[in-house]
């Protein structure tokens, strides 16, 4: 029943009601087994014995059959609302080449022929590589008939094109192979990443396409959200940067990968604490955000608002962030589901670094789905940090039985992804937590003390600086100083 029910959890509840409709109106007969089925796995997915329910007796054939006709019905169901959904440009490119094969098999030659430049024209606009084959293969098989069709000239587009498709299928097999490399232990990924440039015959050079550029920045960045070791790949970043710069190539054609860019820049110097650094890429994406009617401002606003805050909570203003972080419109922006979630982590924290653990809970409680939900959306990372704020807010405002409960359920949830992800030490924070709450050691004893620096290992200014945040909080409570300036102390002392 998994696959079905991960089907129905994809679905709206207007979609659900749509469905329903579609199979009532599909119905022959009376026999609504089909939406009985639905109805009973959208209630509970782990529901038992529905042969039973259903059929009145025991009856596995039969149900098991039921099952594959729902879920054959679901896939065409949700295929389809995709198709009347979909609006994007790709998608369009694609209808207007279908189009053109169309008016072709009726001879309709010369409506084909201007629907396929049409194709043509905004496929090259947004270099959809993909959609171009299959507009230069239609002129090609066609051009008997087609006047207008130099065949010579489409050929040589097709050759150029195939070169370029080439190229991003080569950098799809790149993705794919240094993301899975990246989940070994003990990975350096300089070693990984030109051993995977030259696998898959990727130079970074002036000629490669700006997407293909900002598709290599972009796998930089995930890479570096996976290891947070930003300083090792902020240099190969600036570097394939350096060449989209002096490239000559028009800035509005991908106004929304340079915007992207930009903040993948500023970011990366934000986290390694090159603050001054980090809010000169920021004010350049600010100012491309405003380009052409502002465009894109809505789409990258809450990134954008993000950071610029993270910054400023760094620099010395808790409170005006936690003020910001208040008057952030949350449903003009809902969309943006993912910074959303981070803009009111992030304001639990600065009401956290106040001393306002009571307000920084209530925000905290917004968080009302499970872990499973928020780790499928937002990744294990984030997870992460969002139930290590909780536990120190729990030992802050002194809930012993949520505590004992929250502690056995991050070991339990988290060990074994951070064992094998080379992060131990988030562990071993959590267990310096319980001990520091519980009071199972002297934590102002130098052996305690030299534990805790051992094992965090804050070394130099290549540490990222949410490590740094932890590391605060805990010495904080050892020298029994205020948590956020001593986190300020740390992180501008490195």
């Amino acid at each position: 029943m998994n696959s079905i029910s991960s089907l129905i959890s994809i679905l709206s509840e207007t979609d659900k009601r749509n469905y329903l409709h579609s199979l009532s109106f599909k119905n022959k007969r009376s026999d609504v087994k089909n939406i009985q089925l639905f109805k009973i796995l959208d209630r509970d997915k782990n529901a038992t014995n529905i042969d039973v329910i259903i059929y009145g007796k025991p009856s596995k054939g039969a149900y098991h059959a039921l099952c594959k006709r729902l879920h054959d019905s679901l896939i065409d169901f949700i295929a389809s609302r995709s198709f009347e959904n979909e609006s994007s440009i790709e998608m369009n490119s694609l209808k207007l080449v279908l189009a053109s094969r169309i008016l072709c098999k009726h001879q309709q030659y010369k409506a084909a022929y201007k629907t396929l430049n049409k194709a043509e024209i905004i496929s090259k606009k947004h270099s959809l590589f993909n959609i171009l084959n299959e507009v230069y293969q239609t002129k090609i098989m066609h051009s008997h008939n087609l006047e207008q069709v130099d065949l010579v000239q489409v050929i040589d587009n097709f050759k150029s094109n195939k070169q370029y498709l080439y190229e991003e299928e080569n950098l799809n097999l790149f993705y794919a192979s240094l993301l899975k490399e990246l989940q070994e232990d003990k990975v350096i990924f300089n070693d990984i990443l030109d051993k995977n440039l030259t696998k898959f015959n990727i130079s970074i050079t002036s000629n490669l396409s700006y997407q293909s550029l900002f598709k290599i920045i972009e796998i930089s960045n995930k890479v570096a959200n996976l290891t947070r070791d930003y300083h090792t790949i902020l240099e190969f970043v600036e570097e394939a940067c350096l060449k989209i710069e002096t490239s000559e190539r028009i800035v509005d054609k991908y106004l929304n990968e340079h915007i992207q860019i930009l903040y993948y820049l500023g970011n990366t110097y934000f986290r390694i604490k090159n603050f001054k650094k980090s809010k000169e890429y920021f004010h350049q994406m600010h100012r491309f955000m405003l380009l052409n009617n502002s465009k894109h401002f809505d789409a990258f606003y809450p990134q954008y608002y993000l950071v610029v805050n993270l910054i400023q909570l760094f620099e010395g203003d808790v409170s005006k962030v936690s003020d910001a972080l208040s008057k952030f419109d949350y449903h003009k922006y809902k969309k943006n589901d993912e910074y959303c979630h981070d803009l009111k982590l992030t304001w639990a924290t600065s009401l956290f670094l106040e001393d306002k653990f009571k307000e920084s809970l209530s925000i905290y409680r917004n968080f009302y789905r499970n872990d499973k939900w928020y780790a499928e959306q937002f990744g294990n990372i984030w997870v992460i940090k969002k139930n290590v704020l909780e536990l120190l807010l729990l030992v802050e405002l002194n809930h012993l039985d949520l505590f004992e409960s929250r502690f056995t359920s991050f070991r339990k949830k988290h060990t074994k992804h951070l064992i094998n992800r080379n992060e131990k030490r988030v562990l071993d924070f959590i267990k310096f937590i319980s001990d520091y709450y519980y009071k199972t050691k002297n934590h102002k004893s130098e052996e305690y003390i030299s534990k805790v620096q051992e094992s965090l290992q804050v070394k130099d200014e290549s540490e990222d600086i949410f490590i740094l945040c932890f590391y605060a909080w805990l010495m904080s409570k050892i020298n029994n100083t205020s948590t956020y300036q001593t986190c300020l102390n740390y992180i501008h002392s490195n």
